[in-house]
Parts: C-alpha cells; sequence; structure tokens
C-alpha cells in the first residue's frame, strides 16, 4: 500500500474531486459486477477502488485528475470531479483502522497511479449501454 497525501492517516475525510483525482461512482451489483471486470481486464491490479459496504454499496473507482470531464458516460454512472461550476466531494477511508462504511477494495498502490479512466468507460459503456 502506497502512502498518499490525500488517504487520511485515521477514519474517513473528504477530499475535493479534480484535485488528487476524479471519482466514477457506480450503485450496488452494478458497481460490484463493474469491479469484477475490471479486475479480470487489469490482472487484478485495477487501481484504487472505495466500497461503501451499507446502504447503497457504492463503488468507487478513482480515476486521474480532470480525466472525466468532457466525455460521454453510460447511464447508471455518477462523476466526481472539478468543472466550471461544478463542485463534488468523496469520502476517502484511511488504510486501516475503523474506516466503516467505507473500505479499500483495492488500495492505492503508488502515489499518481490510478484506475485507468478509457478502459473503466470503455467497461462500463459496454455494461451498461
Amino acid at each position: 500500500m502506497a502512502a498518499c497525501d490525500w488517504v487520511p492517516p485515521s477514519g474517513i475525510h473528504l477530499r475535493k474531486a479534480g484535485i488528487h483525482f476524479d471519482a466514477v461512482r457506480v450503485d450496488g451489483d452494478d458497481g460490484r459486477r463493474l469491479l469484477a471486470w475490471m479486475v479480470g481486464l487489469t490482472g487484478e491490479d485495477p487501481g484504487p477502488v472505495v466500497i461503501e459496504e451499507s446502504g447503497r454499496r457504492r463503488v468507487y473507482f478513482l480515476v486521474a485528475p480532470g480525466s472525466t470531464a468532457h466525455r460521454l458516460w453510460p447511464p447508471g454512472v455518477a462523476l466526481f470531479n472539478c468543472t466550471p461550476g461544478h463542485i463534488s466531494y468523496v469520502t476517502v477511508p484511511a488504510l486501516t483502522g475503523n474506516t466503516w462504511p467505507l473500505t479499500w477494495g483495492f488500495p492505492p498502490t503508488a502515489p499518481g497511479r490510478f484506475v485507468h479512466t478509457l478502459l473503466l468507460r470503455s467497461a462500463a459503456t459496454e455494461m451498461f449501454s
């Protein structure tokens, strides 16, 4: 696991999307199916993914900052980024300790290493369109 300055030392913290990363969120079983597909496509190293264990059971794929804007995404995908007139936040858990209901499906492995945006977009488009 990598030490990234945007990962909190304990608990969970809000991070402004578009600064350290953008995020792509898919809810429930669809998010878990997309994650499983990405795991297969990437040789079990999809990049950092945060999973919500309760409620809507959301899956957040963390991608490079600025990489989600100005691209068509399929229905069922929520984007978290920073564009003119739009600011969003993502809750990020610490690498260890009590972070329930959030957990790392795949923790960050290196600073600057994210889920591959175009691969994720292609997989989501194929799955949800």
